[in-house]
């Protein structure tokens, strides 16, 4: 696993070993997961998305503790992940870092409780996989607006974003900061490394 520009965040890229029938990779490996992060993925829930092309979920994150890390993989098609450092008090508070998710590469992100995430599919049908830390929980919840300028996020061009009305409504980052909604980089470090015993 190799660490992304924003701490808590990391993307996997497997060997993929493919013949005449297809091809075989590991998407998953605990020693090697456990070694980059330094605690070993808890895993309490599996969620499971498909989106038509242009369908942008997200930017969601969770109340810190206890947070919700993701393992997050596209099964099908193509999406572009982004990794948005929303904690309050972070040396990168405020940047994203995207990663082109397929079903070519294999590659998958991981990143730890209190960063939010979001992607945008590519392609009709792209199906992501979520391994999450904990189960929804809705009133730990949380949204930045996507599209928030602010942030600046990169979307592909060439697409119109579709959203669920929940990410419409979603605050901006400033506004979230100003409700007190965002989490603590230092809460956040802090409970990363209780998950390392």
């Amino acid at each position: 696993m190799r660490p992304l520009s924003i701490s808590g965040a990391w993307v996997h890229e497997p060997t993929v070993l493919p013949d005449d029938r297809g091809s075989f990779h590991e998407w998953f490996k605990a020693p090697v997961f456990t070694e980059a992060a330094g605690h070993p993925l808890t895993l309490a829930q599996a969620n499971m998305s498909v989106s038509n092309r242009g369908t942008l979920r997200g930017i969601h994150y969770a109340d810190v503790p206890p947070g919700q890390a993701k393992y997050v993989k596209c099964v099908r098609g193509t999406v572009v992940d982004v990794i948005v450092d929303v904690r309050t008090g972070s040396p990168t508070f405020g940047q994203w870092e995207a990663v082109r998710l397929d079903d070519r590469n294999h590659h998958a992100v991981y990143l730890s409780e209190g960063l939010g995430h979001g992607f945008m599919a590519l392609t009709d049908n792209a199906t992501v996989v979520y391994l999450c830390s904990e189960g929804y929980a809705p009133e730990r919840e949380h949204g930045i607006h996507p599209l928030d300028p602010e942030l600046g996020i990169e979307w592909p061009d060439g697409l119109i974003p579709l959203l669920s009305a929940k990410d419409e409504q979603a605050p901006t980052l400033a506004e979230a900061r100003e409700q007190d909604l965002l989490p603590a980089y230092e809460v956040c470090v802090a409970h990363r490394e209780s998950l390392g015993g």
